[in-house]
């Protein structure tokens, strides 16, 4: 398993709920297409699952 997680978001967060928009915001994305590279940890997975249908994941 790679240390690191590259997440580009391909939908708009525009009509999620509150929640899912601040998840998104905790992972540094607040745009489309930006794309992040963050620690591989559990708490990060999690919120990947959490937004997983907006975001597209690479290892």
């Amino acid at each position: 398993m790679s240390d690191t997680i590259t997440l580009t978001q391909v939908k708009s967060g525009i009509g999620s709920t509150k929640k899912i928009r601040a998840t998104l915001v905790g992972l540094g994305l607040i745009k489309m297409h930006k794309t992040v590279t963050r620690k591989d940890t559990p708490e990060i997975r999690g919120m990947i699952n959490k937004v997983r249908h907006l975001v597209r994941v690479e290892e």
